[in-house]
């Protein structure tokens, strides 16, 4: 959510942040309808004063004896108009809420403006991809193969686009897990929450996945919303509250099946484990004082990183541009992993600093002793699970269609050094 005082003190520049979107302007638009609220508040603030005025004056008359007719009817008419006015201030206040909530967060100058990913900047290239002697295969035909990765059982239960893990598959994937969250919670201290899978509408509402997104995630009949991120419920666990400065930074991390409906992706991934309905993913999520958002951007980044290079596996960091941004995103730096089979990067994380723009929607503030107002909020993947086993199977793939366990997991896995046919 956007601070209408700016808006009107340059006009302008919000129109010139929202074109760098890709977005007409409509600053014009806000600054009518907030004129003619504001309007409308300060004839009702008046006639409220009056309001109070005369009750005062009718109570000393009573005392006098004097005649208070003039004052009733006075009072009467001075009812029916602040109830009117009641009406139109809250018509024009929906009226204005609605259309902020779909206007998305305004990028930071040093954001690339482009229309799409064609003009995402590379910041730095980390490791180099394995060479193979023969053509490397994808995940999926890896993992078929071993029969530790089962689709066809996963379309007929549930349907396309979900994914059964099974054996030493389904021990790497919660070997990942654990190593992910150990690192977070050891290494950068970054609280372990368990969230509940299932959110409301204002919980949706707060980190920017509604109204606009609704078509992105899975509703329940009682009106509740399965996680497209545990981002959701993480960052809401200060919605509507006031955290002490002395509390900042807050940094927590769960790990959650997310659900996603893909409404958009017909026809993209639709082998393998990089775009299913269905996925776990650790996240990371921070909130902190807003001058010190973008220093928690890096650190954010970098915890992301480090379980790359701790697996061994070639990455590249994009800092996304104007027009490839997330919604509540004002700048978001996309990690992309090598994927061997197809010859390319592929995103595996996406760690993006939020601002004030959550915290408002979501009514969270801190204050501290001489410093109050709304925290920067930031989130990120610390990974996602499912494409971090892919790139593992694809990158650490053997000739004989075995895969090398990286060392770090060995102990997360019992033991085991490699994976094979045999389970």
């Amino acid at each position: 959510m956007h601070d209408v005082k700016r808006i009107r003190e340059n006009p302008q520049a919000f129109d010139d942040a929202m074109a760098s979107r890709n977005l007409p302007a409509v600053s014009s638009v806000i600054i009518d309808v907030d004129a003619e609220r504001r309007e409308v508040l300060s004839e009702l603030q008046k006639m409220q004063s009056r309001r109070n005025e005369i009750a005062g004056l009718i109570g000393r008359s009573a005392h006098s004896g004097a005649d208070v007719a003039e004052l009733e009817r006075e009072a009467l008419s001075l009812k029916a108009n602040i109830s009117l006015l009641e009406k139109k201030e809250a018509d024009l206040s929906g009226k204005l809420n609605e259309i902020m909530s779909i206007i998305p967060n305004i990028p930071r100058p040093d954001v690339p403006i482009g229309p799409d990913e064609s003009a995402n900047k590379c910041v730095r290239v980390v490791g180099k991809p394995p060479e193979f002697d023969f053509p490397p295969k994808a995940h999926y035909d890896l993992g078929e193969a071993m029969g530790t990765v089962d689709f066809r059982s996963a379309a007929k239960i549930a349907g396309s686009r979900f994914t059964i893990l099974r054996g030493k598959v389904a021990l790497l994937e919660r070997a990942l897990k654990n190593f992910m969250l150990d690192v977070h919670t050891r290494e950068f201290g970054y609280e372990e929450i368990s969230v509940p899978f299932l959110v409301s509408s204002e919980c949706m509402y707060g980190t920017g996945q509604l109204p606009k997104f609704s078509e992105d995630s899975f509703q329940t009949t009682d009106g509740r919303w399965l996680i497209p991120t545990s981002e959701v419920p993480l960052s809401n666990m200060v919605r509507d509250m006031t955290v002490p400065l002395s509390k900042l930074p807050l940094r927590m991390t769960a790990c959650s099946p997310c659900f996603r409906s893909e409404a958009g992706a017909a026809g993209r991934d639709n082998r393998g484990m990089i775009r299913n309905h269905q996925f776990h993913k650790v996240e990371l999520v921070s909130v902190v004082h807003p001058d010190k958002g973008e220093e928690e951007l890096e650190r954010m980044t970098g915890a992301a990183e480090t379980i790359l290079k701790k697996l061994g596996l070639a990455y590249r960091v994009m800092l996304l541009s104007t027009g490839d941004m997330g919604f509540s995103a004002e700048k978001t730096y996309d990690i992309e992993v090598w994927i061997p089979s197809e010859n390319t990067y592929r995103e595996i994380s996406s760690c993006s600093l939020c601002g004030q723009f959550q915290a408002r929607r979501m009514s969270a503030r801190y204050k501290g002793d001489s410093d109050k107002g709304f925290p920067a909020t930031l989130n990120g993947s610390g990974l996602a699970v499912g494409r971090t086993a892919a790139a593992v199977l694809e990158n650490y793939q053997l000739v004989n269609g075995n895969v090398i366990v990286p060392e770090v997991l060995i102990p997360y896995m019992n033991g085991t050094k490699e994976l094979d046919k045999n389970g």
